[in-house]
């Protein structure tokens, strides 16, 4: 499970904040703030729970939003290939559900993906229109890496995952040739690649 955004904490536009808003990359000094955003919602079963050890070997992965000095979100972008890369671990604090974060953090980690030269980021969600509002669509989990899952063995709910994925394709034309790839991983496994679903 990557993603502590739900429904009620999300919103279309921005709302300016009275308190100073600053966006950058995590620091070790991070790790305490967004340990306790992850785990509070990893405790009510919608995010998987993270370990101080966990965090200081990805903090690197790690983007973070302070109001004035409290986090009120994070996200990480998570490298999978060459090609590829994960969008996990967002989470907004509930008091700033609507000023925007969610949306500030993606467009900062899919700005990370563009200059980092990826081709497509990814991301597991329970909030699909959220994501199609920021150029995400919704896909069968075929059409990602195998590697893409490793997280998910460790989930309570792998036997019966309810969140569903979504794909923005940075480089379309590159991107074509990577999902090629991805098709014969999967068969070599003897899984089947599926095509991209499209909701309109």
């Amino acid at each position: 499970m990557i993603s502590g955004l739900t429904p009620d904490l999300v919103r279309a536009d921005f709302a300016e904040a009275e308190t100073p808003l600053q966006i950058r990359k995590a620091a070790m000094g991070d790790i305490g703030p967004i340990l306790e955003l992850i785990n509070g919602y990893a405790a009510k079963g919608v995010m998987l729970p993270r370990t101080e050890f966990e965090l200081s070997e990805n903090i690197r992965d790690f983007t973070v939003l302070y109001a004035g000095d409290r986090l009120a979100g994070c996200g990480a972008l998570h490298f999978y290939s060459p090609t590829m890369g994960e969008i996990r671990s967002l989470a907004v604090d509930a008091a700033w559900k609507s000023h925007g974060i969610g949306r500030r953090l993606i467009e900062a980690l899919v700005t990370e993906a563009e200059t980092y030269g990826l081709d497509a980021v990814f991301a597991f969600t329970y909030v699909t229109e959220f994501f199609r509002k920021v150029g995400f669509e919704v896909v069968e989990r075929g059409v990602l890496p195998l590697k893409a899952w490793k997280d998910c063995l460790r989930c309570p709910k792998f036997q019966s995952c309810d969140e569903i994925a979504v794909l923005r394709v940075l480089r379309p034309a590159r991107w074509a040739a990577s999902a090629h790839t991805f098709g014969a991983q999967h068969e070599e496994f003897g899984l089947i690649q599926l095509p991209v679903v499209r909701t309109e």
